[in-house]
């Protein structure tokens, strides 16, 4: 430990809590790169103190928008907050064909415009495209399809909660859409016919909007994990929350999974399994 000009100790720089950076990804950089870059300036901080972090869902190199960075304990969260569903505004251009389904493809004009510029609603069963990071095989849909292989992904439920067409124009229609986790908005765009995605930005995910984000504010998890229905614990429920023990269900807690806290302190995230509540992540301790 380095000593100050007073001979004592160096002040240590206060540790980053746990939580949830709203970040802005700008085009042209990967998902990882901004964790990268989080992880760098974290530990710049923080006298080289080293911080886990991580996202919870990724955006396409050339896709701007709401990124959710996990710092900390907040990575433990990440399956809750994976599954939100996301909002996008995304700019199709009609009457070309993409390889990748979005601009940096291999790109070929048909002159083939649909005539209805309108995207599925509901459950419907999608195919990940070709150049995505589904496995197939176990191995990456994209790398195999960089090397020329046929790539087929299996295709899975997914949902588009609503759509809307913002505007209209020559070869070009911006739409806004809500989906599930798990979708591919390049395919949507991409089953309209003749069509790729010129601009993307995702705009919420959950609770989170993007003109909320901020690179420099980290949001305490408990904060983050707001959304999820609570469940307050007396002491005793506490202490065996925090060794993993689980609790009788009780009439609160419905068929999800909930926060469960104590004195406005985030103890754990359980759920209902076989008539009682089952901590699956325990972040008190």
């Amino acid at each position: 430990m380095g000593a100050g000009r007073g001979g004592g100790p160096t002040p240590r720089s206060p540790l980053v809590p746990a939580g949830v950076i709203l970040y802005p990804k700008p085009s042209e950089v990967t998902s990882h790169d901004i964790v990268a870059r989080v992880r760098r300036r974290l530990r710049e901080l923080n006298a080289g103190e080293r911080f886990k972090t991580g996202h919870a869902g990724t955006l396409d190199p050339f896709a701007t928008g709401l990124l959710l960075v996990l710092v900390g304990r907040a990575t433990r969260a990440q399956r809750f907050l994976m599954a939100l569903p996301k909002r996008y505004r995304v700019v199709a251009r009609l009457g070309w064909r993409s390889d990748t389904g979005d601009r940096d493809g291999r790109l070929e004009h048909t002159g083939r415009v649909p005539e209805h510029v309108e995207l599925p609603s509901g459950e419907i069963l999608q195919r990940p495209p070709a150049y995505s990071a589904v496995r197939v095989d176990g191995e990456r849909a994209y790398k195999r399809a960089r090397r020329g292989e046929a790539v087929e992904p299996a295709a899975r439920a997914v949902t588009v909660h609503g759509s809307r067409v913002l505007w209209r124009e020559g070869e070009l229609a911006e739409i806004e859409l809500e989906c599930s986790a798990g979708t591919y908005v390049r395919q949507l765009v991409a089953d309209l016919g003749d069509a790729y995605c010129e601009r993307l930005e995702r705009t919420g995910i959950g609770p989170f909007r993007l003109e909320d984000a901020d690179a420099e504010r980290i949001v305490p998890v408990a904060e983050a994990l707001a959304f999820l229905p609570e469940r307050r614990l007396d002491p005793d429920e506490a202490e065996r929350v925090t060794h993993g023990v689980g609790l009788s269900e009780g009439p609160d807690a419905g068929g999800g999974f909930l926060r469960l806290t104590r004195d406005d302190r985030l103890v754990a995230v359980a759920e209902p399994r076989e008539g009682a509540l089952k901590p699956v992540v325990v972040f008190a301790s």
